[in-house]
């Protein structure tokens, strides 16, 4: 193990990881770990103390996922969030405002058609997703000559998107795995495949997700589709087969956005599709290895979480000056090290060391050669595809 640093900032950051990764299980106990279990609204998550970083150089208004940012529960604080308003003077004001991408997208449609003012600076949403807003004229292109850290650290799996080649338009956040997982004690067998969730003895227990592209992506390469190439109707409309059937017939109980963990942590469900960060999440909270996530077999797709600035801000250069911050090595670790997805910063792993080194050696976070072989990007659809793929799931679900 390495020897820890004396670099008095280093060991800043280490105390206030592991103070964070400690909170977090105080976060989330109880049964629920959803937003509404922990009785917080778009207001409540806000962070913005007064003092140094009372934003006498401005205001950014940002809106992420819930739990995708280190929290520190015993003090009521967001460590790195709070360090970069306090070094620059900027006001972040924070909010765990999405669930999933279409539902975030609906509640602010209107604005950006109309080009009004959002609520928003800032917000981070999935590449699948925000390819639909780019494609409107929507967002409001990054001067990526101001931003000298993402351009020397942003790791090659993340560096391309098929709508945004060199990432103008979109800033790689997180990325991660969608994949399975089980409960342990009450399914010790497990699952390996997608096709294994259709066992008879999970019937009425297995969750989907509300990503459309997750949920039937995973379903592709279960049917040994190549979800980044040449794929179609067809392969759409067998994998969608598979879901309403399922559906249907009570194998599944739910299909959720984030909020699928409560399910899984009531024991409601005990095995589905999930996305690789929130297990850790879950498996903190209970001190055990109480879930596990699986690879499939035929492989788990990637998703890649970007921010992204609606074409109405008067805060680019703040938000700017924010992405810059979360792109420093040794802060993109301390986010790591909490929400435990795999972090688009190339030094981040060498800054873990330093904080964890047991987590820079976990492939979901810094995936090794052999892990990068068994994710896949599914390519992009096309407005047309996505309009009529997106009515098709919805109507399998319900909607």
């Amino acid at each position: 193990m390495r020897a820890p640093s004396a670099d008095p900032r280093v060991q800043e950051l280490v105390r206030r990881a592991r103070a964070a990764q400690l909170s977090r299980r105080q976060l989330l106990r109880g049964v629920g770990v959803g937003a509404a279990a922990l009785g917080v609204t778009s207001l409540a998550a806000c962070a913005g103390p007064s003092g140094p970083g009372d934003g006498s150089r401005g205001t950014v208004r940002w809106g992420n996922w819930t739990y995708y940012l280190d929290y520190d529960e015993d003090a009521g604080t967001w460590p790195t969030l709070d360090a970069f308003m306090e070094q620059t003077d900027i006001r972040v004001e924070y909010f765990e405002d999405i669930d999933d991408n279409k539902t975030f997208i609906a509640k602010i449609k209107d604005q950006l058609k109309l080009e009004q003012d959002t609520g928003y600076d800032l917000f981070c949403l999935t590449d699948s997703s925000l390819v639909r807003l780019f494609e409107r004229d929507e967002l409001r292109e990054f001067d990526r000559a101001q931003m000298p850290n993402v351009a020397d650290q942003m790791i090659e799996l993340v560096q391309h998107a098929t709508f945004d080649p060199d990432r103008q338009w979109s800033i790689p956040y997180q990325a991660g795995m969608t994949g399975l997982c089980y409960n342990t004690e009450l399914y010790p067998q497990g699952v390996r495949s997608v096709s294994d969730l259709w066992a008879p003895d999970l019937t009425g227990k297995v969750s989907l997700l509300s990503e459309q592209d997750d949920t039937l992506g995973l379903v592709m390469l279960d049917q040994g589709v190549d979800i980044t190439g040449d794929w179609g109707d067809a392969q759409f409309d067998a994998a969608l087969e598979v879901v309403a059937r399922q559906i249907s017939d009570g194998q599944v109980a739910t299909v959720k956005g984030n909020s699928y963990t409560q399910d899984l942590q009531a024991d409601t469900v005990l095995a589905g599709m999930c996305w690789s960060g929130d297990i850790a999440i879950l498996n903190e909270e209970a001190g055990e290895e109480r879930w596990k996530f699986v690879v499939p077999d035929a492989g788990a797709s990637l998703f890649i979480d970007s921010f992204c600035m609606p074409a109405v801000t008067d805060a680019d250069a703040q938000a700017r000056e924010l992405i810059e911050y979360y792109y420093e090595p040794e802060v993109a670790a301390e986010v790591a090290a909490y929400v435990q997805y795999v972090t688009p910063v190339a030094g981040a792993r060498e800054a873990m060391e330093r904080i964890d080194p047991a987590l820079a050696e976990n492939p979901l976070i810094f995936p090794d050669e052999e892990m990068s072989g068994r994710i896949f990007d599914m390519r992009s659809l096309t407005a047309q595809e996505d309009n009529r793929y997106a009515q098709a799931y919805q109507k399998v679900l319900g909607n």
